[in-house]
């Protein structure tokens, strides 16, 4: 095995055309109007393009018109508002017009089926130049033009050339609920109720929705308040809400709180009436009524708690949602959609609330009635309080002494898809759609508060502030406060007229209030809140806007002295908005005063000003205060960062204050950096939501410098850093989700959608320092260093350092030149824009002044050492930046990074290179294309970088590579993303430079060390891979220069014999086309590249590879050929066929690839051949698999085993067959001519496998089929197999995409419709036909050149064999009739040398061509019988005979294999051929008719035995038995014989008859054997089927009778292909494999032993190799499954009855397989004969003997013994094994127990056994399953002699299980169950008492007694011996059992022991020897008689 680092030997990239300067110069000479129309790009090929955001809402959420905004909050708007920016491909967009077309059945004309005649013309042709015209004109019509439209796409998940977009940032919103209040009824309705509702997530603890406030009050109710409410808005009427919920939980509950007009008394007073009243107790309402209509108008404005109640929603969704229909694809794809912009939530509660409620918006609709509504307790109102309500709620169903209201609350929920009509949005803005008429009732979105963070980025104007008032303590005041009441306003001033209407309404009342009150809970002195103030925030916040809070007590009932407000004031409280220039929010506890406010007092927050204070200033008041802003960051980092952003921006007073700290001017660039630096400090949430905004500031400072004290500060290497560092946080993070590609979707998004170039840098004059001032000088100098020496590296050799850098005076003074100068340069400049009026015009004479600067410096530079003139030249580019475009700055900060930011940065290489990409696109959308030449796009500084930065990451590659394997990932990631960027690059730069960047990465990639060698080419395909997927890639391979045709001939035709052959030169001119030169590479130079790593990878294997699992790497990517040319195939620009020809050309170099990698193609690939079957079939089914096979002939002469995968093979054949469909046919004749004989050889192989690869699938259809059981679907597939030649419609404007093929690859899909079916089977079946007519054209293309060729027999024989090959597979009868003509030419123009030289593929013509004289098909039946008359008619001369030997073996072979052959097709066709030998009247006066006449009626004789075959499908063992009569009645005629035993073979393996199968086999290799041991005398030959003995005895039958009776040389005799040497070892190696499968692993030993020695003599150590590997696993298998192994199961058969004709009275030993129980056969033959003879059939039960005397002679018996082998002791020394008692079996023995009265059991002193021994035929097992018995024998038992053999049965299991050598404790357990834990039912004591209790009377029965009596003695000792095993195998909890065991045996022990002690003194009397006799009991009773 090779190390894994081995490298192949490594390829140099070739030095690329300079592209632009070749198509300017074509273009220029104008001699190819091909290339004028294809060469260049087209002008618009990117283009940039802005998109109008979609806005949810009917206008954007914005601050009102008129505001002096904040920069921050005007950047915010400007962000949330402008326009998207794309960057757009017009060509691929225009391509996917009619994706969505799909295919129906209409699209293909393949349903008529043509008449059955003959073939007119059959001799009608006076050349063969003709013949071939008339063939390849008729090949030619109807074709497919597009072989990719058939051909299924690869699956998109290899795709790496599919760069995903990223979807449009949208408004975060969860699954979304719709919840309608219908009705809240209580029992009395007497006064206003007001109701909020909102959803608290009991898991989390936590408030997750805002409120939402409605009411269901009448109008008289309403005009109760009609003083304190003037106006309603429609919006505060709304009945409807839509919640949101991003994170479903199971505890998620809906809230519903309801209020009341505050009255007096406590809240159990107030809902007494609704407790005990019904609206039947008239009189009390009415008064109640008046009551509460008095507290309305007095106390309308003030609320007090009432009640409320709950209802768990994702229970109720959980229930609706069981039933709901699972196929809605509606709710599933918008619930998708959502999560794919979801975090991803690696918490475990995130995990499982997915799998559970991920359906939240896939539930039916619901109505909820809560029926349950609880009383508010006074001092349990906050939300801790509610929250522990609820969880007791849900632990427990009483809840808990709490007061309920009888009343019920109905709602509707629904979930959200599409926006109802008539919403609001949580702003109160429309929602589009807006309803077209004026709807009362609004629905309000509620605004979601999620319970865990959202990392979505801000996306709307959002500025939302929540107050939430939680305690208030006025217990320790003395003067009375109670009933408190806080009023909160939001104050511009300190003025009562500043109080702003921002505060939202609540329901039945205006939209926006200036004030709002909070419930009151009566007499309470420390009063909890659960009050939710939502307000709308200023767009700007001074100091002076604060939150004022005035605490009231309300009187409740108005006193007789008391008149107008019953608002008593008790005290102030307020709080700053504005904290040190930020927003406050958070928890606070304030102190109250009681005097009236001071002057200034919102100034600062409540200090000690001279005021009166309650409590001494103690904080008595609490309260939480909550933003929802996209305007706020609300974290200290990103604010700060803000801040001074928008300082530079001027307008900033100094000292600026920055929260506590105030920076002066010039301390603010430090700050500012420091900021910048802070920024990944900030927490992700806050991070992610304003990224970008971060970004475009971030983006900004890279490209301005920045004024600071009229300094110029550079900040963009810092902001480069910093945006490097959030690049890498949000990458690293585990809360955010990546693409496929492992980008990060917020980068992603923001890249594609919103990244824009920063706006023009302003008009400002540089500082000496410059940029440069911002690095530090050392680093300034380092890096200038570190560029300098990149570039070196980068451009020449890599591993020369460059010389230490060193500064001298010099280098200063130059240094300090260049930065006296820019001053004036820039002030320069300035006075050119002012005078020119152009910034572009100023630029330009800014170039030429720094031409002459740099003229003027340059001898005192070329002084400097070499540092510090990269450090010169730093500065130098520092200065001259100003002028440069973002793309620039950002690729230099790329290149003079260092440290952990240039890791990161090429670490995460693909945000740069899209940022890089779109910034370029939208420099070159502002160029003049037609005044400026593509490559003057860009400056050459900007190209040095670029080449850096390749380099750089490329090596950043080969770095990754070298670390461990789990980070070859990464470095795939970084492979792809640099693929892209070059991709883009060749849209927008110079294509010779970046083909120089490809040059270079694939140059330094294959220098990488230490890297193994498959993942170098890996990587390179996988980047060429997306090189080439680019939409010009065809221009940019010049593919117009390729050479289409075939140079100009020499030879004046090709077809002519006479002509001379071409030259050498021009002979090598043409195979060179085929390879790739170095020429080719460098012209066309990606496809030079793709096909050289193609070649690699393929020749891998070559040097080893494959043992280190290479090609597991290396496969998917082969698609990328493939890829390519089915976008050539379905692109619109590729119709021409000229066009086509010169694209195919680019791939001819591929042909010569894949013939060259023929050995490592897998020629199995197609669908239905051996086990790659996609119907879910196991592999290892052999049923599929038959033993004779035409493809055994390529294993047999060692085909290597494939290294490629079949997919891969696959893919690079319809490769190869495209380009030999599209290339020019002149051009390939040529080059078949001028192949040698090898490479032809090749060729033709490869076109087998080509056959192979695409047959039709057709089982795989029918198994289909049949599975959805409609015939109508089998009619379909049976019309799409016998008739593809339908076309599919034309489309245009097709890439290569997936969804625009016409092959939708659901092959996964079980549920497929009619339609469906019916359309992959037409598509299936086109491109089945379609692939193999390209093969057919390019074997007539080989042929027709024949006549030029020099090995003119091989080229005819090897296509010859590709055509059999063809006929061997599934085929259509479109291409079946192409075959068929070119067979008959093939006859016609070689007949001689066919017949002569191709014997045995002559008779696989004949074989094959007489299998379709039987096909159900009439054109196919036509062809096939035109055919085989012109065999007949051209082999009449000299080789008839064999012929007909040929045909009537193919008929025999025919007849016996299929089990669907139908004769009356067979006989029409014999008839059809008689037909035309009439006709033929140039042979009218020859034998020819009558000897045609003489084969036809052999064949139909053989039909007849065909026929009686017919009758017996259905009995196997007939069958069998008939077609061994007819293999029997062939003895004299060995290849019939050979044949037939074939087709018996072929029948047992379908009915897994493996052992039977392989021994039809070794019976044909020994009658091979017979007849090569007749001609030739080999010592490792087997000499005749003597040799086979050891396997089976019967194989003798095989003997030839003498030499005289047969000649095995007669002509036509012993010819197939089996009589040869490789012929009987393929026989023996299929035999072998049968009986492995059929488990006789000893016979697979005895079959090999015949194999070894003619391998050894003929040196074929490789077969020798596999051999013995064979042998390995055979003796593994013996050994490993041991006694384990189940061999057949016999049953004796008897027939009688007159109805079985000549089985009448015949009995068989019948083979069935292992563990085949009586009922199963019995079921088999009965319901298989009841059919024959119906109710006439009698099964009879028992086995005793038939008396013929008493059948019923009108009636049909059948009687089924099971018999088990029988061996006599002698035998059993030899039988050792398991297999050896199962192998070679003749004798069987059954036993039939009976009584002397007749009875079958008895008592046991009465009970007889009759054993009965049959003997067979012939051994088992044989060629056939059963075998007629030949002799019976039978003797009888006595009750004593049934005793013995009963006992020592027991005996001998009990010893067996007791010396295992894994004692198996059940089994053991079981017998010892039944032998000493049985006492009754003839158990061993019962035995004993029945025959020993006595002696004998009779002295015959003394030796059978002691007999008995030494069994028991033996029995009780293995009783013993298995009693102590158990012991140690018992577990702990059967002890008892283990101890009830040990006294049963103690028991039947002692009870057995007077027994067993006591002897027949007769037996042990001395013995004189003289006497002594030794007698048996039968031959003692003889004597006696």
């Amino acid at each position: 095995m090779l190390p894994l680092f081995y490298k192949t030997p490594s390829y140099e990239a070739v030095e690329p055309l300079d592209l632009e300067e070749f198509l300017m110069s074509q273009l220029r000479s104008g001699d190819s109007a091909l290339m004028q129309e294809l060469g260049d790009f087209p002008d618009d090929d990117l283009k940039v393009e802005q998109v109008e955001k979609e806005c949810r809402t009917v206008r954007h959420s914005v601050p009102k018109d008129g505001l002096e905004l904040d920069p921050h909050v005007r950047d915010c708007v400007k962000s949330y508002t402008q326009p998207w920016l794309l960057v757009k491909s017009p060509t691929l967009a225009g391509l996917s017009d009619d994706s969505g077309r799909t295919l129906t059945s209409s699209d293909f004309n393949l349903r008529s089926l043509t008449p059955d005649k003959r073939v007119e013309g059959l001799l009608a042709f006076s050349s063969h130049e003709e013949l071939d015209r008339f063939n390849q004109e008729a090949r030619q019509g109807n074709r497919h033009p597009e072989l990719f439209a058939l051909y299924p796409p690869a699956d998109e998940e290899d795709a790496v050339e599919l760069r995903p977009i990223p979807d449009c940032p949208k408004e975060h919103t969860g699954d979304r609920i719709l919840i309608r209040c219908q009705t809240m009824k209580f029992e009395i309705e007497i006064e206003p109720l007001f109701a909020t509702m909102a959803l608290y997530d009991l898991k989390e603890k936590k408030k997750i929705s805002e409120d939402f406030h409605f009411d269901l009050n009448s109008e008289q109710l309403k005009n109760f308040l009609k003083p304190h409410t003037p106006h309603i808005d429609p919006s505060t009427q709304a009945k409807s809400a839509i919640f949101s919920v991003t994170y479903p939980s199971p505890d998620i509950y809906l809230v519903i709180k309801v209020e009341k007009v505050l009255q007096q008394g406590e809240i159990g007073e107030c809902a007494d009436p609704y407790m005990t009243l019904r609206e039947c107790d008239s009189g009390k309402l009415e008064k109640l009524r008046v009551q509460a209509e008095t507290f309305c108008q007095r106390l309308g404005r003030y609320r007090m708690p009432f009640a409320w109640a709950t209802v768990n929603i994702m229970d109720v969704i959980s229930t609706a949602a069981i039933d709901r229909d699972v196929t809605d694809s509606d709710s599933k794809s918008s619930s998708i959609d959502r999560k794919a912009q979801l975090p991803r939530r690696n918490s475990e509660r995130y995990n499982t609330i997915d799998d559970q409620f991920c359906n939240v918006s896939a539930f039916k609709p619901a109505t909820i009635t809560i029926n349950t509504i609880f009383k508010q307790e006074g001092d349990r109102l906050s939300d801790e309080d509610l929250l522990k309500f609820l969880s007791e709620i849900k632990k427990t169903s009483n809840q808990r002494r709490v007061k309920t209201i009888p009343g019920s609350i109905k709602l509707d929920m629904s979930p959200v898809h599409e926006t109802p009509l008539g919403s609001l949005s949580t702003e109160l803005i429309p929602l589009i759609p807006v309803s077209e008429k004026n709807q009362s009732r609004a629905i309000k979105e509620v605004l979601e508060f999620p319970s865990s963070e959202v990392y979505v980025p801000h996306n709307v104007y959002r500025n939302l502030l929540y107050v939430y008032p939680q305690r208030l303590n006025f217990v320790n005041r003395l003067t009375s406060a109670r009933n408190i009441t806080i009023k909160i306003q939001f104050m511009s001033g300190e003025d009562p007229t500043c109080s702003l209407p921002v505060i939202f309404g609540k329901s039945s009342g205006p939209e926006f209030l200036q004030a709002v009150y909070t419930p009151v809970t009566y007499h309470n002195k420390s009063p909890d809140f659960y009050e939710e103030v939502k307000m709308a925030l200023p767009a700007r916040l001074t100091e002076r806007h604060h939150l004022l809070f005035t605490f009231y007590q309300i009187s409740c009932q108005q006193k007789q002295n008391q008149s107008g407000s019953c608002e008593t004031l008790i005290g102030y409280s307020w709080l700053p908005m504005v904290n040190n220039d930020r927003l406050q929010t958070g928890q606070f506890c304030l102190p109250i005063i009681l005097d009236r406010l001071p002057v200034n007092y919102s100034l600062h927050t409540p200090e000690n000003p001279p005021v009166k204070w309650m409590e001494s200033h103690k904080g008595l008041f609490n309260l939480e205060v909550q933003a929802v802003s996209s305007v706020h960051t609300q974290d200290n980092h990103l604010e700060r960062f803000f801040t001074l952003c928008h300082a530079l921006e001027g307008g900033a007073t100094f000292p600026l204050r920055v929260r506590e700290e105030k920076i002066q001017e010039n301390k603010l660039e430090h700050e500012l950096k420091l900021s910048i630096i802070s920024l990944s400090s900030s927490r992700l949430e806050p991070l992610v939501l304003f990224l970008h905004l971060v970004l475009d500031k971030l983006f900004t400072l890279i490209m301005q410098p920045m004024v600071i004290a009229g300094q110029t500060a550079n900040l963009a290497q810092i902001a480069f850093e910093s945006v490097v560092s959030i690049v890498n946080s949000l990458h690293n993070s585990q809360e955010l989700i990546r693409d496929q590609q492992g980008r990060n979707s917020l980068l992603a998004t923001y890249l594609y959608w919103v990244f824009r170039l920063p706006d023009p840098p302003r008009d400002i004059l540089p500082s000496a320092e410059s940029r440069y001032s911002t690095m530090g000088r050392a680093t300034a100098s380092a890096v200038g260093s570190m560029l300098l020496q990149s570039r070196i590296r980068s451009s020449s050799n890599p591993d020369i350092p460059a010389p230490p850098a060193s500064a001298d005076d010099e280098a200063v003074s130059v240094i300090s030149l260049v930065h006296s100068v820019s001053c004036g340069l820039f002030a320069f400049f300035q006075l050119c824009k002012i005078s020119l009026g152009s910034a572009s015009i100023a630029n330009k004479f800014i170039l030429i002044f720094i031409v002459i600067l740099a003229g003027a410096l340059l001898k005192k530079i070329c002084f400097i050492p070499l540092a510090t003139k990269g450090r010169l030249f730093f500065t130098t580019v520092c200065v001259f930046s100003l002028l440069q475009q973002f793309h620039e700055e950002l690729a230099l900060q790329m290149v003079v990074s260092t440290g952990v930011c240039r890791e990161n940065a090429y670490k995460y290489a693909w945000f740069f290179f899209e940022l890089l990409v779109k910034s370029m696109a939208q420099h070159v959308s502002h160029l003049d294309k037609h005044s400026v030449p593509r490559r003057n796009h860009f400056s050459d500084r900007f190209k040095d970088d670029i080449t850096t930065i390749v380099s750089v990451v490329t090596a950043e590659i080969g770095t990754i590579l070298v670390k461990q394997q789990k980070e070859v990932e990464q470095a795939e990631k970084v492979n792809i993303s640099l693929a892209f960027f070059l991709y883009d690059l060749l849209s927008l730069m110079d294509r010779g430079f970046v083909f120089q960047l490809v040059k270079n990465y694939c140059n330094q990639v294959m220098s990488a060390k230490c890297v193994s060698m498959p993942t170098l080419i890996s990587m390179r395909l996988e980047f060429l891979r997306i090189l080439c997927s680019h939409e010009h890639y065809l221009n940019l391979s010049l593919f117009f220069s390729s050479p289409a045709s075939a140079p100009a001939s020499p030879c004046p035709s090709i077809s002519s014999q006479s002509s001379s052959s071409c030259s050498f030169q021009e002979q090598q001119r043409i195979l060179g086309l085929f390879e790739l030169s170095q020429e080719f590479k460098q012209k066309h130079y990606l496809t030079g590249l793709l096909l050289t790593e193609l070649s690699a990878a393929l020749d891998m294997e070559s040097e080893g590879y494959a043992n280190i699992d290479t090609f597991k790497l290396l496969p998917p990517h082969y698609l990328v050929i493939t890829n390519l040319l089915c976008s050539h195939d379905l692109d619109h620009r590729c119709i021409k066929p000229e066009v086509r020809a010169k694209v195919a050309a680019l791939y001819l170099s591929l042909v010569g690839i894949i013939i060259d990698s023929t050995n490592y193609l897998d020629f199995t690939v197609s669908d239905t051949r051996g086990g790659k079957n996609k119907t879910g079939v196991p592999e290892d089914d052999l049923e599929n698999v038959p033993p004779i096979n035409q493809s055994v002939a390529m294993a047999i002469a060692g085909k290597s085993v494939a290294t490629l995968a079949a997919d891969t093979s696959r893919h690079l054949l319809v490769c190869f067959l495209w380009v030999m469909k599209n290339a020019d046919r002149s051009l390939i004749q040529r080059w078949t001519i001028e192949m040698p004989s090898s490479l032809l050889n090749k060729l033709l192989e490869l076109l087998t496998i080509c056959v192979s690869c695409f047959e039709y699938g057709v089982s795989l259809l029918i198994y289909r089929l049949v599975l959805q059981q409609s015939f109508k679907l089998i009619l379909s597939a049976f019309k799409s197999l016998t008739g593809m030649d339908r076309t599919i419609g034309q489309r245009e404007n097709l890439r290569w995409r997936k969804d625009l093929t016409q092959w939708r690859q659901t092959n996964d899909r079980q549920d497929k419709t009619k339609a469906e079916l019916d359309q992959e089977a037409l598509i299936s079946g086109n491109l089945a036909t379609e692939t193999n007519l390209i093969v057919l054209d390019l074997l007539e293309t080989i042929v027709q050149a024949v006549p030029l060729a020099e090995c003119k027999d091989s080229m005819v024989g090897g296509v010859l064999k590709v055509l059999l090959h063809s006929l061997t597979c599934n085929q259509s009868t479109t291409f079946l009739s192409h075959t068929f003509s070119t067979l008959r030419a093939l006859v016609v123009k070689f007949g001689d040398l066919l017949f002569e030289e191709e014997a045995e593929q002559c008779a696989d013509l004949c074989q094959k061509v007489l299998q379709y004289c039987s096909s159900p098909v009439d054109e196919n039946r036509s062809q096939a019988c035109a055919t085989l008359y012109l065999i007949m008619r051209y082999s009449y001369s000299n080789n008839f005979s064999r012929v007909k030997m040929q045909v009537t073996m193919s008929l025999a072979s025919l007849v016996g294999k299929s089990s669907d052959f139908q004769e009356e097709y067979l006989r029409c066709s014999l008839r059809t051929i008689l037909a035309y030998a009439e006709e033929d009247t140039e042979m009218q006066n020859t034998q020819l008719p009558s000897q045609v006449d003489e084969l036809l009626r052999n064949l139909n004789s053989i039909l007849s035995d065909t026929v009686k075959m017919r009758e017996f499908q259905e009995d196997p063992e007939m069958l069998m038995d008939l077609m061994y009569r007819i293999a029997k009645g062939y003895q004299t005629s060995p290849d019939l014989r050979l044949t037939w035993l074939q087709n018996m073979a072929e029948k047992h393996n379908n009915r897994k008859c493996y052992t039977e199968s392989a021994m039809c086999l070794v019976h044909a290799a020994a009658l091979v054997a017979e007849y090569l041991s007749m001609l030739e005398d080999h010592k490792y030959l087997p000499v005749g089927s003597v040799t086979f003995q050891n396997i089976s005895p019967n194989v003798l039958e095989e003997s030839a009778v003498s030499d005289d009776i047969l000649s095995p040389d007669e002509d036509g005799v012993c010819s197939g292909r089996y009589f040869t040497e490789s012929g009987l070892v393929g026989l023996l190696e299929q035999a072998a494999e049968l009986f492995s499968n059929g488990g006789l692993y000893e016979a697979v030993n005895e079959v090999y032993k015949i194999i070894i020695p003619a391998l050894e003599a003929h040196r074929d150590f490789r077969k020798l190799a596999s051999t013995h590997e064979k042998l390995q696993r055979a003796f593994d298998n013996i050994i490993q499954k041991g006694h384990k192994r189940m061999f057949g199961t016999y049953f004796r058969v008897g027939f009688y009855g007159a109805k079985f004709g000549d089985l009448d009275e015949r009995e068989f030993i019948y083979k069935e397989p292992a563990i085949t129980h009586l009922p199963e056969i019995s079921h088999r033959l009965e319901n298989f004969y009841i059919q024959c003879f119906g109710d006439a059939l009698v099964m009879i039960k028992d086995s005793t003997p038939v008396d013929r005397k008493q059948l019923n002679p009108s009636k049909a018996y059948i009687q089924i013994t099971y018999v088990e082998p029988f061996f006599d002791d002698y035998e059993m020394k030899d039988r050792l094994t398991n297999f050896e008692k199962n192998f070679n079996l003749r004798r069987f023995m059954y036993t039939t127990p009976f009584t002397k009265s007749g009875r079958p059991r008895g008592e046991l002193y009465e009970q007889y056994k009759r054993k009965t021994i049959l003997t067979t035929m012939h051994a088992f097992p044989y060629v056939k399953t059963r075998i007629n018995v030949i002799q019976k024998e039978e003797f009888d038992l006595t009750p004593i002699e049934v005793a013995i053999e009963d006992m020592q049965k027991k005996t001998r299991e009990l010893a067996v299980a007791t010396h295992r050598e894994q004692p198996d404790a059940k089994m053991l357990q079981m017998l010892l169950q039944g032998s000493v834990g049985a006492t009754v039912n003839q158990g061993p004591l019962e035995v004993a008492q029945v025959f020993l209790n006595e002696i004998p009377a009779d002295p015959k029965l003394f030796r059978h007694h002691n007999k008995l009596r030494l069994c028991f003695k033996e029995f009780i000792m293995r009783c013993g011996e298995a009693v102590e095993k158990n012991k140690h195998l018992i577990t702990l909890d059967q002890k008892e059992y283990q101890q009830e065991l040990k006294k049963n045996y103690n028991r039947l022990r002692e009870s057995l022991r007077p027994m067993l002690e006591r002897k027949i003194p007769e037996l042990y009397k001395p013995i004189i020897r003289d006497s002594f006799k030794r007698l048996s009991f039968r031959r003692a009773q003889e004597e006696n008689s």
